[in-house]
């Protein structure tokens, strides 16, 4: 089969795809383009990350097409139903980068309860005149030991983000309509394996009971959590979004850190990315980072194998 990586594709998924004998186009055709590029090119398989929009108006100019598949978890880039209503096998990697995500959720965690994220911007200014200052102006920190991790969404993401919360000694809570009841593994180097049996809470308890929210469900034309959800949040609490854009309410969550109470919050992903507001990035009690919860090498590499398996896998068939 002709395959287009238009976004990339690792060279370990990359090297499965040729070995096992198909044709692997690693162009990077622009959005307008891409229709043209696909039918003259003969292409049968596209692979895309996020950035890349699979929309109706692609899909009826490209009748060749038989797959189309998601480096990644979240499918909005990708008219999913239509495709597959088109005879088209549309598919992700759910689980390539479950873990990478959970680690920045952890990143964005101990960078604000020790306060690195501003730290780290005024070192460089202030740090060799008013040391002193800084040391005790970001001398207040506190542990995430002993604390209630709420999540909200219990897929593979929320997992791997509870294991990590259990590792550390955290109390895991989590809500999903899917979801009642779950036993997780947390695994340790040298194989000793501990099991923890958790039960689903409802929205409210997780909102109301937890230190900490990491937030792991798609966007679903609206946010999920706006300012009556930050309003029964616990004072002094803590929240994070590596899930989608829009799932919280930016100008809720502003305020919320302005009236003092949250203290902490992180984004990895935003409303209008590309072009987050500014007000938002300036904001002196976000965390932030672009969009780069499964950027890991080791994401990619796992990424790129499971996409040259489903294709091969397909073209077994």
């Amino acid at each position: 089969m002709k395959v287009l990586a238009n976004d990339g594709i690792s060279k370990a998924g990359a090297d499965k795809l040729k070995e096992a004998g198909h044709e692997l186009l690693e162009n990077k055709v622009a959005q307008e383009q891409l229709a043209n590029f696909i039918n003259e090119h003969g292409v049968e398989v596209l692979l895309v990350r996020s950035a890349t929009k699979v929309r109706e108006d692609l899909i009826d100019a490209c009748p060749g097409l038989k797959m189309v598949g998601r480096g990644g978890v979240g499918m909005d880039n990708i008219d999913v139903a239509y495709a597959r209503e088109k005879g088209i096998e549309v598919f992700n990697t759910p689980s390539s980068s479950s873990d990478s995500v959970a680690e920045l959720v952890f990143a964005h965690l101990f960078g604000m309860v020790r306060f690195l994220y501003d730290s780290n911007r005024q070192m460089p200014l202030e740090g060799e005149s008013k040391f002193n200052e800084l040391k005790k102006a970001y001398g207040k920190g506190s542990e995430l030991r002993g604390k209630t991790m709420g999540i909200i969404g219990y897929g593979r993401i929320g997992q791997a983000t509870a294991r990590i919360a259990l590792g550390l000694g955290m109390k895991v809570i989590f809500t999903d309509p899917e979801i009642k009841e779950v036993t997780l593994t947390v695994r340790f180097f040298d194989g000793q394996l501990l099991h923890f049996r958790l039960n689903g809470s409802t929205m409210e308890e997780v909102l109301s009971e937890s230190d900490f929210i990491s937030l792991h469900v798609p966007f679903l034309g609206k946010p999920l959590i706006g300012a009556d959800e930050l309003s029964m949040m616990k004072p002094g609490a803590g929240i994070v979004n590596a899930a989608r854009g829009g799932v919280i309410d930016e100008e809720a969550l502003m305020d919320a850190l302005d009236s003092g109470h949250l203290a902490y919050a992180a984004l990895d992903v935003f409303e209008n990315e590309p072009t987050p507001k500014m007000k938002l990035l300036m904001h002196p009690q976000l965390s932030l980072s672009p969009h780069i919860g499964a950027a890991t090498g080791e994401a990619q590499e796992r990424i790129g194998e499971e996409l040259a398996e489903r294709i091969i896998a397909y073209s077994q068939k």
